[in-house]
């Protein structure tokens, strides 16, 4: 998106992808952008892109985890290399968890003053988290 909103959003022709899905439908997605022109037609200057997608069940319910798979050619080489993709999300995912609990951890609780309630705010009710 255009960061100025004084005017609406220009769309990038020079840079458009056809999107195509395929599932294997139970593990996860793999996204392919094709890099097309602005005609329509494929644009053999550009590489396409694979993305993977994929759920994992939490006890808070699904969490999605997503992430480009790195130097896939082909479809073969996309589905080859999903696992590890998803698992390098998951690892982004536990760093960044471990990386929010160690600053909540962190911060001074002041009992008497407004802080938000219950586990997700952590503290007890009136309580102050500088």
């Amino acid at each position: 998106m255009n960061p100025d909103r004084s005017s609406p959003p220009a769309f990038d022709a020079a840079n458009l992808y056809r999107e195509e899905v395929f599932s294997d439908m139970k593990t996860g997605t793999i996204r392919r952008l094709v890099p097309v022109t602005a005609d329509g037609a494929e644009d053999p200057s550009r590489k396409p892109v694979y993305t993977a997608s994929a759920q994992i069940a939490t006890p808070g319910g699904l969490l999605p985890l997503s992430g480009e798979i790195e130097g896939a050619a082909t479809l073969a080489e996309a589905a080859e290399r999903f696992s590890a993709t998803i698992q390098a999300a998951l690892e982004d995912l536990r760093r960044e968890m471990e990386a929010l609990q160690r600053e909540r951890a962190s911060q001074i609780v002041v009992p008497g003053r407004g802080a938000p309630l219950g586990p997700a705010g952590g503290g007890a009710p009136g309580d102050l988290i500088l």
